[in-house]
């Protein structure tokens, strides 16, 4: 493996993310990028799930509101434009624990947010970002193990 390759070394991605349940159980994280591009209309919902069936999804709460921290650890909410440029932290854009909203952004139409696996509650080990409009990207990163890009088995298997 090429020392400067981050996919497969450092982090492998999924393009189309929304909805779909993303285990930690290869990965110490998943950072989620999403928006509408030009309209800053998304809205992230996060919930938590078990690969097994056993627990019934569940409200993944991450997000600090009014100064409260979600009962799951906090993951800071970070806007930006489309194009690139800076990113500033917001909690504006955040409404409730476990949703990340950019309806009110006027030029900031892209949110970020990281989720730890050491946010998972007990019996979950997946987590899902579904987005209402727009794209959502989730980039894995903290492999527990390296491959070579073209020896990475999928990103959705527990």
């Amino acid at each position: 493996m090429a020392s400067g390759d981050g996919l497969g070394r450092v982090l492998n991605v999924i393009k189309t993310a929304s909805g779909l349940d993303i285990p930690l159980t290869r990965a110490g994280a998943v950072t989620f990028v999403f928006g509408d591009a030009g309209t800053g209309a998304a809205i992230a919902t996060v919930t938590q799930t078990d690969s097994r069936g056993v627990e019934s999804e569940a409200d993944l709460n991450i997000f600090t509101v009014s100064g409260v921290e979600g009962s799951n650890g906090e993951s800071r909410a970070y806007v930006g434009p489309d194009v690139g440029g800076t990113w500033e932290e917001n909690g504006d854009a955040v409404f409730a624990d476990n949703t990340f909203d950019l309806s009110d952004e006027t030029t900031q139409d892209t949110g970020v947010f990281t989720v730890r696996a050491e946010q998972l509650s007990d019996g979950y080990d997946q987590v899902q970002v579904t987005v209402d409009t727009g794209l959502c990207f989730a980039i894995l990163h903290d492999l527990h193990v390296q491959r070579k890009p073209d020896n990475l088995q999928s990103s959705l298997t527990a």
